[in-house]
């Protein structure tokens, strides 16, 4: 008897692993009723293992964080992050549970002590995106997003407070506070050229497909790291920082295919086909495989640009 309940205990505990292991992987998250449209990501490892661990990006945190304590128990996730994402708050505990769900991730977010923070979450699978930036890939027509007369082409991204956006002399300015900018036109594979200028203790940025962010913050002459001007905003700090004082035009040349990215900052390889593993904060939606459009950051302080221009790829052999 006692052999057959040793045998029963290691079946149980052998499968109860193997579940757990279903957990490891990289989520793409989408967000319900959430006050504006936001992805977040997920990374867990280590599941099944005393090695569990995890990486986050999302509310409330702002960049990618590592989880420093996860737990599964009964088949849920289970893990908290401490923030200062809201002024009227010293610091806030986010509550995080998750179950699997027919190959999904199904789970809810509270602040801990405010009910009314409650929201639902679904997280999938990130997509492997097997394009590589080989040398088969070559600039197509060309797409002037910014004509240096309207905001044509472009919309606003959540509740409009005015003044936003404005152009004048062949310029697009923002007020301090003005929701990012989204262009209507999508792309999937391309390359972008930027020229911006930052107002002092500004930040901006411009988000690829809407979901990866390159930093654009009055930094000069700052230490260079995965926050400086011309980074993957959290996951890919540029090799030096390159930018240019506060009030001088600088140039961004970023170039996208798949998941490897190139990003040329004032005429320097700040970085070099290097691979976004996913999501930024900035991130509009969590559809990694799908073409999205290019985002720009409004609401960190003033920015302008005088040109934005996509070129998107196509493959030739």
């Amino acid at each position: 008897m006692r052999v057959v309940l040793i045998a029963v205990c290691a079946i149980s505990c052998c499968a109860a692993t193997i579940d757990d292991q279903q957990f490891n992987g990289r989520w793409d998250i989408s967000v319900n009723g959430a006050a504006s449209q936001r992805a977040w990501w997920l990374e867990v490892s280590g599941a099944g293992t005393s090695a569990l661990k995890g990486k986050f990006v999302g509310s409330p945190v702002g960049l990618v964080d590592e989880i420093p304590k996860l737990s599964i128990s009964d088949g849920e996730l289970r893990f908290a992050l401490d923030s200062r994402y809201r002024r009227e708050h010293a610091q806030e505990k986010g509550l995080y549970w998750a179950r699997l769900d027919d190959g999904k991730l199904k789970g809810t977010f509270e602040i801990e002590g405010d009910p009314s923070s409650y929201l639902e979450w679904i997280g999938v699978r990130a997509p492997a995106l097997p394009d590589k930036d080989d040398g088969t890939w070559k600039k197509s027509e060309t797409v002037v997003l910014f004509d240096g007369r309207d905001l044509s082409g472009w919309q606003p991204l959540g509740p409009v407070r005015p003044p936003a956006w404005t152009v004048k002399e062949g310029v697009l300015t923002n007020s301090p506070s003005a929701p990012n900018l989204v262009s209507e036109k999508k792309f999937g594979n391309f390359s972008l050229d930027v020229e911006y200028r930052l107002a002092p203790r500004s930040n901006s940025g411009v988000a690829l497909r809407g979901r990866y962010e390159v930093q654009l913050v009055d930094d000069f002459d700052r230490p260079a790291s995965n926050r400086t001007s011309g980074a993957i905003l959290g996951r890919i700090a540029p090799a030096v920082n390159a930018s240019k004082p506060a009030g001088e035009w600088q140039t961004l040349a970023v170039r996208l295919v798949g998941r490897q990215v190139t990003v040329v900052h004032n005429g320097v390889r700040v970085i070099d086909k290097q691979t976004i593993d996913g999501p930024t904060a900035i991130a509009m939606d969590a559809n990694e495989s799908e073409p999205g459009p290019i985002l720009l950051q409004g609401d960190r302080g003033q920015v302008e640009f005088r040109k934005i221009v996509v070129y998107p790829l196509i493959k030739t052999r």
